[in-house]
């Protein structure tokens, strides 16, 4: 990949006209301002509700427990996103919506059936386990997280550009979920049955179905996402197309391990299950990839980027040489190589938008700051 000529002089890309000033995002921003807030407050109700149920010491305890699958799906979700990453502030939202705001919202459900089933029955009859797990939890559970990443893409659109975005958003929201629900299952753990019974919960939960929460949500995500690219206001209904299968794949998760030989199913179901997830994971991203090549190929015929850029930029050996290149300078040029890879991906997904005619005047503005920063950081690499 050729980093240092300068595209000779050309027409700039014509499918579109620049108006003189587009419209600012401010309502987006206090959206997603007064939302993390809500999401705070959320997130210290349900540390204190953890921490009188369990006590200090044993929260503590299941904290550290449920970092490890934390830190398993957070490593392969970076690795779905690395090409092109979403802001940190969205992923930081994401994972805060779903610690916090969709366990919350499953506590006070779970709390209300339980108040109603007493109610209704004076003897002492308790809600039914499995019905719980089979209907109760996989409605509450996906609709709190769905509602997590459906505002992602009301307030981050221009974030927002396909499946993949939204199984990243989705994933993340299903990390924040799990890992709470996991400091809930290994508390009680510890306190009922001491160690041996933690490391059983550890083995099913963090070993055996770390990403079981986040397959469920990820039809969430990339239903919206095909919703996004479709572009117009389909995405509702694409939201809920994806609600009701994660709601299905949920309720069949769980009725397997209430109902059914668990460990058998486990690995004839669960694991072809997540098989096929990962190859949909690889062909998404292929399709960025493809994207990517197609529509910085056009900015090269306008004289924005050379063909050797345009094939470096397009694939994984060409920013690996990149970026191997910028490390051997001296002074490495390696943050300047990582932005200009980073804002060239961005320009393409904008581009798509464009194109598709899924975009509205705020895209155009996109555009023209991008441009014009790699530029900048073509300029940086060359100096």
């Amino acid at each position: 990949m050729s980093l240092t000529p300068t595209p000779a002089p050309g027409p700039q890309p014509h499918l579109h006209v620049w108006p003189p000033e587009a419209p600012r995002r401010r309502g987006a921003a206090v959206g997603i301002v007064v939302l993390s807030a809500f999401a705070v407050l959320a997130g210290l109700l349900v540390l204190a509700y953890l921490a009188i149920s369990f006590g200090i010491s044993v929260l503590v305890v299941g904290t550290l427990v449920a970092l490890v699958p934390l830190a398993i799906v957070l490593l392969a979700v970076r690795w779905v996103d690395r090409w092109e990453p979403e802001p940190r502030w969205a992923l930081w939202f994401a994972f805060l919506w779903g610690a916090a705001v969709s366990v919350a919202i499953a506590l006070i459900v779970d709390l209300g059936v339980q108040l109603f089933v007493a109610m209704s029955n004076p003897a002492g009859a308790t809600a039914d386990a499995s019905m719980q797990a089979v209907v109760q939890a996989p409605i509450v559970e996906e609709l709190a997280k769905g509602v997590g990443v459906l505002l992602i893409y009301a307030f981050s659109k221009s974030h927002f550009d396909g499946p993949v975005d939204g199984l990243v958003y989705a994933a993340t929201v299903a990390a924040g979920f799990a890992f709470t629900e996991n400091v809930l299952y290994f508390g009680a753990a510890l306190i009922e049955g001491g160690a041996g019974e933690l490391g059983a919960t550890f083995v099913v939960r963090g070993i055996f179905s770390p990403f079981a929460h986040v397959l469920f949500t990820a039809c969430i995500g990339i239903a919206i996402g095909f919703g996004a690219r479709r572009g117009g206001a389909g995405v509702v209904g694409w939201f809920l197309a994806g609600l009701v299968a994660a709601i299905l794949l949920h309720a069949f998760w769980n009725g397997s391990l209430a109902f059914a030989d668990a460990f058998a199913l486990y690995f004839t179901v669960q694991v072809p299950i997540f098989i096929g997830a990962v190859v949909v994971t690889l062909l998404l991203r292929r399709e960025e990839q493809r994207v990517t090549r197609r529509r910085l190929a056009e900015y090269a015929a306008a004289g924005w980027f050379s063909p050797d850029e345009v094939e470096g930029l397009s694939s994984w050996s060409g920013r690996r040489a990149a970026l191997g290149w910028a490390r051997a300078q001296r002074p490495p040029r390696t943050a300047q190589v990582q932005r200009f890879i980073a804002d060239a991906t961005r320009l393409a997904f904008t581009r798509q938008a464009l194109v598709t005619g899924r975009a509205d005047v705020r895209r155009l503005e996109d555009e023209r700051v991008l441009l014009d920063a790699v530029t900048r950081h073509r300029n940086a690499i060359s100096a």
